[in-house]
């Protein structure tokens, strides 16, 4: 018999069965009763589910409810332009289709004849953006155009001191120019003239200790710009410099965002990677750092170089090449594999000859005395090449770079080389002058109509009927020289005479016919 202790008058819950076959048979019941006899269950078993779940009177109770499955049965959105039932190949076939017919209509816009949009041209457009997307795209153009006279020439003048870095957008709407003296100046390229400056900022005099030398929380640069590189899409522009950190800044708006620290010495390089707003910076400390703007935080950092970095580039991959100066090597990172490829230079430069033993400037081994009594050759120019100063990437797996021998940056000529078919060779094609010490270079694409309404350029209503030129859409090429009376690493060569601190842009069109 139970105690009365632990007896309750309140109602035993009764206990929930776990399985559902009890509450549908007594459902189906129901159903069939008041269904009617003419209606034969078996021939449509699906309407019966339906009723089933739809007609609930007042015998299903909610404890039978419980055990039940009332979600509504999900229906995929789909845009109008796509059929239910289209299958993954019908779609990409369809929008093979669109794609063409874009292309189709971006070519006959105005620019040439019905008999010209053939199916030669429209694969060769296909080809090349496939190549282009992928950044394997080469456009050997050089032949096209005459590079000994650019048609148009722009200067801007702006900078008390040289300038160090020069760098325009690529929708070729602003130019961005910075100089020893710590400003940047923002240039409306078509109009030709100064829109916005952003200039140095000095510490705060009652400051102490750090924050007296220039703490991160200051917006803008506190000593000299060395670097400058301004993102794909035009949002963001990076600076760097003495005061060893990465300010960026909302080129649109003309207000700084935010600053980078991390580097324990001066920045020398910047470069954004295609296509992205991923930054790499190259320094003094001999390391390459890597931030994300896209949520602005630092990522990671690379090391290997053994002296310091002194340029820098990328494209559209997820590696980078970088110069280390006198350690006379290359260095080609990739980032996920977190691996890097190294390219040693110099390998018989007079300098390595001098450090292991041998002779130099007029004090020649044997070796060499007897080389040079065979050949006969007593005027021949010997270079020494001590470093490797600047790289530029030609695709992912090929790059150019330049040392301290041969022409200076300083001879009054920027020299432009056109490479061979199979990227193995260059040669030379063309030179303008530019006095002064060139310490930034940027050679840029210009779209149909990129330069319209620019105050500086002539008309270009001749367009040229070169089948290449067709293909890609480059109407011209833009040249970008910063120039100065000094290195932007030094002061080791002053140029007075003649020189203007300044960045002159210069027009190539292609040849008419």
């Amino acid at each position: 018999m139970q105690d009365p202790f632990f007896a309750t008058n309140k109602a035993r819950k009764r206990k929930r069965s776990t399985s559902t076959g009890d509450a549908g048979k007594k459902i189906a019941r129901r159903q069939k009763d008041t269904r009617g006899a003419n209606v034969k269950s078996s021939s449509q078993p699906a309407k019966s589910r339906k009723v089933v779940d739809e007609e609930l009177d007042s015998d299903v109770t909610d404890e039978d409810i419980a055990d039940l499955d009332l979600r509504a049965d999900e229906v995929p959105e789909s845009s109008g332009d796509e059929d239910n039932d289209e299958t993954p190949a019908e779609k990409r076939l369809r929008l093979a289709k669109l794609y063409i017919e874009s292309v189709k209509e971006g070519l006959a816009e105005g620019e040439y004849d019905a008999a010209e949009i053939d199916k030669e041209l429209i694969s060769a457009r296909l080809r090349q953006d496939v190549l282009e997307h992928s950044g394997k795209v080469h456009l050997f153009i050089a032949d096209s155009y005459d590079f000994t006279l650019p048609v148009s020439r722009l200067r801007c003048k702006g900078h008390r001191l040289s300038v160090t870095a020069a760098t325009a957008s690529e929708d070729l709407k602003w130019l961005f120019t910075a100089g020893k003296e710590g400003h940047i100046n923002k240039w409306d390229l078509r109009a030709g003239s100064k829109v916005a400056t952003f200039y140095k900022k000095r510490p705060d005099p009652k400051g102490k200790g750090k924050e007296k030398a220039g703490p991160l929380d200051l917006e803008g640069h506190s000593d000299e710009i060395l670097a400058l590189a301004v993102s794909s899409d035009g949002q963001y522009l990076a600076s760097g410099g003495k005061d060893k950190k990465i300010c960026i800044w909302d080129p649109v708006k003309d207000l700084w965002v935010k600053n980078f620290g991390g580097h324990k010495d001066l920045i020398s390089s910047l470069t954004f990677r295609k296509g992205t707003k991923q930054l790499y910076s190259g320094s003094f400390d001999r390391t390459v750092r890597l931030h994300d703007l896209s949520v602005m935080g630092y990522v990671e950092t690379l090391f290997g170089h053994q002296d310091t970095i002194v340029s820098i580039d990328a494209l559209r991959g997820e590696t980078t090449i970088t110069a280390g100066a006198r350690d006379r090597s290359l260095r080609y990172w990739k980032i996920p594999e977190e691996t890097q490829l190294v390219f040693r230079g110099g390998a018989k430069s007079a300098i390595r000859k001098l450090l292991e033993g041998g002779a130099f400037e007029g004090h020649e081994d044997e070796d060499a005395t007897h080389e040079k009594n065979q050949k006969g050759d007593d005027t021949k120019k010997r270079f020494v090449e001590g470093s490797i100063e600047c790289v530029a990437l030609i695709d992912e797996t090929n790059f150019v770079s330049g040392g301290d021998t041969g022409t200076g940056s300083w001879d009054g000529e920027i020299r432009i080389w056109k490479l061979d078919s199979k990227l193995k060779s260059f040669s030379l094609v063309g030179a303008v002058q530019a006095p002064g010490v060139v310490n930034s270079l940027q050679l840029l694409a210009v779209p149909k109509d990129g330069l319209e309404g620019a105050s500086w350029t002539e008309s270009s209503q001749a367009r040229s009927k070169d089948t290449t030129t067709k293909i890609t859409g480059v109407d011209s090429i833009l040249l970008v020289a910063g120039l100065g009376q000094e290195y932007r690493l030094g002061r080791w060569l002053t140029i007075k005479e003649g020189v203007t601190n300044s960045t002159v842009i210069m027009v190539f069109r292609p040849r008419t016919r």
